[in-house]
């Protein structure tokens, strides 16, 4: 199969915008910094990268006469929250387990943000006392299985919408539109740098861009603190999304890159290295990065260009994957 075969439910405007940030390149002194612009790509609740993923979730749920999408996140999940725009621009409810996998103090953490633009949408938000993980959740089967006890028909979207068959294919064809847009900015990217949590986003850049003839390195920046949950993850649906897009050969090791030394101790806290991002980004671009994600991402970028781990002469694409809504429940660190 190749990718052009999978079907498509229409929630991007169209290909995210790209444009360069030459005020903070010309800070690092290194590098030239473009980013692609997921936070801008829809009008749905802020978009974001796992808006794109929910485009070949969506029409596999309508197919299989599904009235619920069903799935997790953390209190602040990005992914929630589009999950929550998706079902109510296709006409299907919404079920979100929200669980406590960060241990943030802020007193309104669970009643701005991502969590009340959910609760706008008319999802039926859930809040669990449970831990951080990539994996599958008791919460979220026990909430699958109220959907079923109540007559209902649920489509399971795991976190992240990634360990799901589906869950690369968004950000294969995100490879492919930056190859389009390289060819009219008249730039190619050697370098692209995104956030790895729960996986498909990178693995699904790695698998695109497998397919095309010149070679780039796709540097995850972990920002789980559980690097080998992450890599392994990475990996398997990288080299999944690969066979499913009819990719002709094996990926290479050296084609998954999942980076550490950004993420902190624990995930979704903010380190030094996060808010000097944040603020830096912010203060030379007016554009805003979030704590949990992009801060993390971001702080990575620079390290690699200052210390010339990315060359001088590269030109190097930021994912921008959006996030930042749950920077309301973060105000207490930018006093």
């Amino acid at each position: 199969m190749s990718l052009e075969s999978f079907e498509r439910y229409p929630l991007l405007f169209g290909p995210s915008p790209v444009h360069p940030l030459d005020r903070l390149s010309d800070r690092l002194g290194g590098a030239r910094i473009w980013a692609k612009r997921e936070d801008c790509n829809s009008g749905l609740a802020f978009g974001g990268n796992k808006t794109r993923k929910l485009e070949y979730l969506l029409p596999d749920a309508l197919a299989q006469g599904a009235d619920t999408l069903v799935s997790i996140g953390g209190v602040q999940s990005n992914h929630t929250r589009q999950v929550a725009a998706a079902a109510a621009r296709a006409g299907l409810k919404a079920v979100l387990v929200q669980e406590s996998w960060v241990d943030w103090p802020d007193p309104v953490a669970d009643k701005v943000g991502n969590i009340l633009l959910s609760r706008i949408m008319g999802a039926d938000v859930r809040l669990v006392d449970a831990g951080f993980g990539i994996g599958f959740k008791d919460s979220w089967h026990q909430a699958l299985e109220d959907v079923r006890a109540a007559g209902g028909t649920p489509y399971a979207i795991p976190a992240g919408a990634s360990d799901h068959p589906l869950g690369g294919l968004g950000f294969a064809a995100w490879a492919h539109e930056v190859r389009r847009q390289e060819r009219e900015l008249g730039v190619f990217f050697d370098t692209v740098v995104v956030c790895s949590v729960t996986g498909s986003t990178h693995a699904g850049m790695i698998a695109g861009f497998a397919g095309q003839d010149r070679p780039r390195r796709v540097l995850g920046v972990d920002a789980s603190a559980k690097i080998d949950e992450t890599r392994a993850q990475v990996e398997k649906i990288a080299r999944d999304t690969a066979g499913r897009i009819g990719l002709d050969r094996e990926l290479r090791g050296d084609e998954i890159t999942v980076l550490e030394g950004w993420a902190g101790d624990v995930y979704g806290i903010p380190v030094q290295s996060t808010l000097d991002a944040v603020r830096l980004t912010g203060r030379l671009e007016g554009v805003i990065l979030d704590p949990v994600y992009e801060g993390k991402s971001m702080a990575g970028l620079i390290d690699l260009v200052r210390e010339r781990d990315i060359p001088a002469d590269s030109n190097v694409l930021f994912a921008h994957l959006g996030g930042q809504p749950a920077l309301n429940a973060y105000s207490g660190v930018f006093p």
